[in-house]
């Protein structure tokens, strides 16, 4: 004869302790699995932010190697104010975004500074046929010295800013 429990229930006492077991870790199973999803979520998010920030990291890193490379296109010869013309509209850009950008204000900010610099040691346009005095002559050369001067702080900024954007896409 059958106990009334058994009867009740169907089953043996087992059969339904194993159920609830089951049951249980099904529910233990699914809340790390919804915990899991959650941390990836979170993950993807944060990696997608990131990859946000490199993309402007690269645009601003590429405006950099411009000025870079027009700055080296421009080295050690005397430069007249139309020669200028690529680097000014790369050093406005850069300006551009130094306004907006927290993290690598202080690096643009000094990149700019040294390219207007730079930029402000234009040579005066001269006549080809006049003839230049010598004192003149002298004076252009202590321009044009010092026009390579600052051109090489403008290197030590590019320099200092591309080490800047590397190691905060590191980051």
């Amino acid at each position: 004869m059958t106990s009334f429990t058994t009867l009740a229930l169907g089953t043996s006492a087992g059969t339904l302790l194993w159920t609830v077991i089951i049951g249980i870790l099904m529910a233990a199973l699914g809340m790390y699995t919804l915990s899991h999803q959650r941390r990836v979520f979170a993950w993807t998010q944060w990696m997608r932010e990131r990859d946000e920030g490199n993309v402007e990291l690269d645009r601003l890193r590429e405006w950099i190697d411009n000025l870079y490379e027009a700055q080296c296109a421009l080295a050690q010869k005397p430069c007249h104010a139309g020669d200028f013309a690529e680097v000014v509209r790369i050093t406005h850009m850069i300006k551009g975004v130094a306004d907006h950008s927290e993290v690598l204000r202080s690096e643009l900010t000094r990149l700019v500074e040294r390219a207007e610099s730079w930029i402000s040691t234009a040579l005066p346009e001269l006549d080809p046929d006049a003839k230049v005095p010598a004192a003149e002559h002298r004076a252009q050369l202590v321009r044009a010295m010092k026009q390579e001067a600052a051109r090489v702080e403008l290197v030590r900024a590019v320099l200092a800013a591309q080490g800047e954007i590397n190691s905060l896409r590191r980051g």
